[in-house]
């Protein structure tokens, strides 16, 4: 085996956060804080887009937390599924952890995980903690009322099955279980389309190809692009919402497309003086 997993728990404002580890024996040098989705309320370590993820990250020589943050279950709501991230973020970047540099840290999540992602990166930026290398956002659900999908995207939606979609009603019901609280729909750390977007980290964007949450994901890109961002977006074909879930073609692809941002580092730059200076003056 050439990655070795670890099952560990860091400290939280609410108590011990479970942290599953995959440290590569080669390692690459970078690392990535790894959360799943599940619409806030469900998944965990065990699913295939936390645990198989992780896996073929780290077998590429990334070494991967998969955070198993508190869910929107039982009274539990926001800030507490992010209070969570924030504390495993703290963690990882506390000084070599994993053996691997705090500048070298990138955070990501596919779906509600995506979300907390873009979150722990406004929060890392508005107090001080270090700043993610990037960010990893696949099918991520940003806005808490989703921008209409194009005309061409919605004749493509409606063929879909019933169960296949997250039709507004839905994801208004989501959206509202997460937060408890409508007042809080428009924090930025709850839903970061709201937020300040100046002086975040590089950052990857892959939507699902047909799915209701993708105009989401292509709003946040063009938000972060306006905001000085340095930004790729891609719409990964024959997709669906949660594909990465299922051992298919796709899921490879995207994950080789994480590799090559987070390893090769083709598309990353140096953020721009600009924005960190308009950051450093807020």
């Amino acid at each position: 085996m050439n990655i070795v997993i670890e099952n560990i728990t860091v400290p939280g404002p609410h108590g011990a956060v479970p942290v599953r580890t995959y440290t590569p024996r080669q390692p690459c040098g970078d690392a990535l804080l790894w959360l799943h989705g599940g619409a806030f309320f469900k998944g965990d370590l065990d699913i295939p887009e936390a645990d198989a993820v992780s896996r073929e990250l780290a077998a590429a020589g990334i070494a991967v937390a998969s955070v198993d943050y508190r869910l929107a279950v039982n009274g539990v709501h926001f800030p507490v599924p992010g209070d969570d991230v924030d504390a495993a973020w703290r963690w990882a970047t506390a000084g070599a952890t994993l053996g691997i540099a705090a500048s070298r840290w990138h955070l990501g999540g596919a779906s509600a995980g995506a979300n907390l992602a873009a979150a722990a990166a406004l929060r890392a930026r508005d107090t001080g903690l270090p700043a993610a290398a990037s960010l990893v956002l696949v099918y991520p659900v940003m806005h808490d009322v989703l921008p209409p999908p194009s005309p061409s995207l919605q004749a493509r939606l409606a063929e879909l099955p019933e169960d296949q979609r997250f039709p507004l009603h839905l994801c208004d019901e989501l959206n509202l279980n997460y937060v408890g609280d409508a007042a809080l729909l428009k924090h930025p750390y709850a839903f970061p389309a709201h937020g300040v977007l100046t002086g975040l980290p590089p950052t990857l964007i892959v939507n699902a190809e047909v799915d209701d949450l993708r105009p989401s994901g292509e709003e946040f890109a063009a938000l972060l692009a306006r905001a000085g961002v340095d930004t790729a977006v891609v719409r990964e074909p024959g997709t669906q919402h949660g594909y990465l879930n299922g051992a298919l073609p796709a899921t490879t692809q995207t994950i080789s497309r994480i590799v090559d941002w987070i390893v090769v580092n083709a598309l990353r730059v140096t953020r721009h003086a600009d924005a960190t200076a308009a950051t450093a003056a807020r």
